[in-house]
């Protein structure tokens, strides 16, 4: 017998990828409550307004707030939206949702000022051919899963542009003279896709699979993007791990503990071993 059930577009696979893991719930609309569209947060004071009251509450949880902290923290915050609304989606439904600023609005945690979830404002999708929803009005089938990688890859990075290009003109005390090159600023961006592929398939139970979308996502040589994807196996822990292009200076904020694992600063040799 021939099913009469309607075909599941992308507010179906959404719902589904929030159940599937904690770490960040996604919304298919936007939802009632407070709310704020990238857009938006691009346009305007907001972006130096949040700057600010990241230095706020950095200053309240370490007692200081130096500029190129505030900066790591507003960048990778900002980024992992789009970074981590794709790679979610791209893993658990093979999905690629619009990723743009006008795309995706989202909610503040109450207690910090880091993004706490994502809705995704609108139903249009890429998929793959074999995908069920493909013959939907809002589907736009590619060829393959890495072609589908690739349409992932430009989303993000046309939403990372329009950030970046925002960012480095943002004028504010708690940014003060603090202003990284345009490398740099891509290291940053790369390493919010990298990771939050890795961490995306962790916070699923497949931690292999988000390192083969790592690896899908970031091949070598696609410019702006800094460098291919760096998770790898850790022999040592029985996982993965990766190296990261930039350093978050948190080690700035809490000085005995060091750096990171996955810093470029202590792992480089590492990556290459």
């Amino acid at each position: 017998m021939t099913s009469t059930l309607p075909v599941a577009g992308l507010p179906s696979a959404i719902r589904d990828a929030t159940a599937a893991q904690p770490d960040l719930p996604l919304h298919a609309g936007l939802p009632a409550g407070d709310w704020t569209g990238c857009a938006d947060l691009l346009g305007g004071d907001r972006l130096a307004a949040w700057a600010e009251r990241a230095a706020g509450w950095l200053r309240d949880e370490y007692g200081e707030a130096p500029a190129r902290v505030v900066a790591g923290y507003v960048v990778g915050w900002y980024l992992t939206v789009p970074a981590k609304t794709g790679a979610l989606l791209f893993r658990t439904a093979r999905r690629v949702p619009l990723l743009g600023p006008a795309d995706l609005a989202v909610r503040f945690d109450p207690e910090a000022p880091c993004p706490s979830a994502v809705a995704v404002l609108r139903d249009e999708f890429a998929c793959l051919p074999t995908d069920p929803a493909a013959g939907l009005p809002a589907a736009r089938p590619v060829s393959g899963e890495r072609a589908l990688a690739a349409v992932l890859r430009e989303r993000y990075a046309e939403h990372a542009t329009a950030f970046l290009r925002v960012f480095t003109a943002v004028d504010t005390p708690a940014l003060g003279r603090h202003r990284l090159g345009r490398r740099a600023l891509w290291a940053w961006a790369t390493d919010a896709l990298d990771g939050a592929c890795w961490r995306v398939g962790q916070s699923v139970g497949d931690e292999a699979g988000g390192a083969r979308d790592a690896a899908l996502v970031l091949p070598a040589g696609i410019a702006p993007l800094t460098s291919a994807s760096t998770v790898r196996p850790d022999p040592r822990a029985g996982g993965w791990t990766r190296r990261r292009e930039s350093c978050c200076f948190h080690y700035v904020l809490e000085r005995g503990m060091g750096t990171c694992a996955t810093c470029p600063r202590v792992c480089t040799q590492q990556i290459h071993s």
